[in-house]
């Protein structure tokens, strides 16, 4: 009876040390199909951080060349109508050589007006009692205007341009508050923003500025 008793406790403790075995192992195909869909979501990985850094150079590139190169403006107010008209986006040059009836955009305090080029360093301006402009005694040929005012005057004409500005006018004569008022005056060189030389918005009116 004793050995009896030892032998069925040998069997219980067999019983308890027994390793249990999975009933079924991952084929060699689903290793495979796991490793290919964790190389996937990898490879998504690496093409997601690559399209989002690719993404913010580009926006900051863009950013650089707008404050830098070609600054973007929009158009408010109508001093420059019927040329340019409010809510308008045009873009600017810096840098450029300006001549006589380019857009300029250039600032003013905390603002940037955008007017014409009328007459440069040295020369002369008169306007008469109809609005005609005359620069260096000459009359000024302004096929942009649709109608010619004085408009908001209080120089001594006719006015000399002093040395390093430019004399500038919007094409609304009438209501343009511009050079032809001391409130304004002439632009020194380092006022101006560039040239305006295309117009990106609205789409009907998308191209060069003239």
């Amino acid at each position: 009876m004793t050995g009896r008793r030892f032998t069925g406790c040998l069997r219980k403790k067999r019983k308890k040390n027994r390793t249990k075995i999975p009933e079924s192992m991952p084929t060699a195909d689903q290793v495979r199909a796991e490793l290919a869909r964790e190389r996937g979501r990898l490879r998504y990985g690496q093409i997601l951080r690559s399209t989002l850094f690719t993404f913010v150079v580009a926006a900051a590139a863009a950013v650089l060349v707008a404050v830098l190169v070609m600054p973007v403006l929009r158009i408010y107010g109508s001093s420059m109508n019927p040329t340019l008209t409010e809510g308008e986006i045009v873009v600017s040059v810096k840098g450029a050589d300006f001549e006589q009836g380019d857009l300029i955009a250039f600032y003013l305090g905390n603002k940037i007006l955008v007017k014409r080029y009328i007459a440069g360093s040295g020369q002369w301006v008169d306007i008469d009692e109809e609005g005609n402009v005359y620069v260096d005694k000459k009359p000024l040929e302004e096929p942009y205007l649709t109608q010619k005012a004085l408009g908001e005057c209080d120089l001594d004409l006719p006015y000399q341009v002093p040395e390093g500005r430019i004399f500038v006018m919007g094409d609304h004569r009438s209501t343009s508050v511009d050079s032809r008022s001391k409130t304004v005056g002439c632009v020194a060189d380092e006022q101006i923003v560039g040239k305006i030389v295309f117009r990106v918005w609205p789409l009907s009116e998308f191209g060069t500025v003239k």
